[in-house]
């Protein structure tokens, strides 16, 4: 292998594939990335047996090849380059690649590329496209909400739905639920659902970045694996086994309040407060009251309280239009991550008692919805 690149492309490539690369690993080979040529392109891949990523970069190939060397080391010497161009070279016996960028050179040990597992790809099976920016802005809001822990493997994914011209993402975690709704670019012919990683669906959405050209997704018809192809990279995923829970039934249908707040003051409130419940169990209280009336018909009184570090209380304007005064009490963190994945503007929240689920979603959309159980408190 005999080639040359710009410094650039070449440190911008491994930056992609290096999300892919395992720190700690049983295969020590998985810390390596695959330089290989590919229709005169230089092609980097490189993978932690759960996700592969693979992207290209224009070259002038002069001989083809294929070597693995170890990612980190690779990474960290063609971002001290300040050169434009860096040739790579292999050595007679295929061992090491030697680079060379303006005076500065350099012999880094590698591996045979037969040693590399096999990066896996998605040629059959079904395929559908999504705008980039649908797509990247739908996990961003769902994604966050699936589990951590892995207890139960199935939540720690986000279910993808595909049906008609349609597609929907959800994700829960036993406390919270969110879902989103999009369209298609193009309709499938049949309902189609999946479980898919959520570590999978954000480096995905690190990838998409501000991509214009809508992402294609494919999947195994066997339903094991996802591959998803955004400009010049693919990421393939194994997908997760298992009955993703009916979040349709979680959703409440009724509801006993509803009010209407300015999205920036409630979120200022509730980060104000969650200072002090971190202290105090995480606990937020929300008071809904309306005021017929006024101004603004109606005010939410938010608190949070701690024995060892003290109490606030924040007063939000509220436009309640149904309903009586109410309250709840939210996990901290849990309320501030819902509302802050939602646009600048007015968001509605329903609650029915403190001991049910309330719900959160733009005022101006029915495209997401995200439900929080309440904490139980004495008020």
């Amino acid at each position: 292998m005999k080639l040359s690149c710009l410094q650039e492309n070449l440190s911008r490539g491994l930056a992609i594939v290096s999300r892919a690369v395992t720190t700690r690993a049983t295969l020590p080979i998985t810390q390596n990335v695959l330089i290989s040529t590919d229709q005169s392109m230089l092609k980097l891949s490189a993978t932690n047996l759960e996700i592969a990523i693979t992207t290209w970069i224009g070259a002038m190939i002069e001989e083809e090849g294929s070597i693995t060397v170890p990612a980190r080391l690779l990474n960290e010497f063609v971002n001290s380059l300040s050169g434009d161009r860096i040739d790579l070279e292999l050595s007679e016996n295929g061992g090491s690649l030697q680079l060379t960028c303006g005076r500065a050179d350099a012999r880094v040990n590698g591996a045979d590329a037969n040693e590399f597992p096999p990066v896996p790809t998605v040629e059959d099976g079904m395929s559908v496209s999504i705008d980039a920016q649908l797509l990247r802005i739908a996990i961003s809001r769902v994604a966050f909400a699936a589990a951590t822990e892995e207890s139960r493997p199935v939540l720690t994914g986000v279910e993808l739905k595909l049906t008609g011209n349609k597609f929907s993402l959800a994700a829960a975690d036993g406390f919270r639920l969110a879902v989103q709704h999009g369209l298609l670019a193009e309709p499938v012919d049949e309902e189609t659902v999946v479980i898919i990683p959520a570590r999978t669906l954000n480096e995905l959405a690190r990838l998409i970045g501000d991509q214009t050209e809508p992402v294609e997704i494919m999947m195994t018809p066997s339903k094991g694996q996802v591959m998803f192809k955004a400009q010049g990279v693919e990421l393939v995923s194994q997908l997760l086994q298992g009955a993703f829970p009916n979040y349709e039934q979680l959703i409440p249908q009724t509801y006993q309040t509803r009010a209407i707040f300015d999205l920036p003051d409630l979120l200022r409130a509730t980060r104000t407060a969650g200072i002090f419940a971190r202290d105090g169990s995480n606990i937020i209280r929300m008071q809904v009251t309306p005021e017929p009336g006024d101004e603004f018909p109606g005010k939410v009184i938010i608190s949070a309280s701690s024995d060892e570090v003290g109490n606030n209380q924040d007063e939000v304007d509220a436009e309640v239009l149904e309903g009586e005064e109410s309250k709840i009490a939210f996990n901290s963190r849990y309320l501030q991550d819902a509302l802050a994945v939602l646009e600048k503007g007015k968001v509605v929240m329903e609650t029915t008692t403190p001991s049910a689920p309330g719900v959160f979603k733009p005022i101006d959309s029915d495209d997401y919805i995200h439900v929080v159980m309440p904490m139980f408190v004495q008020w």
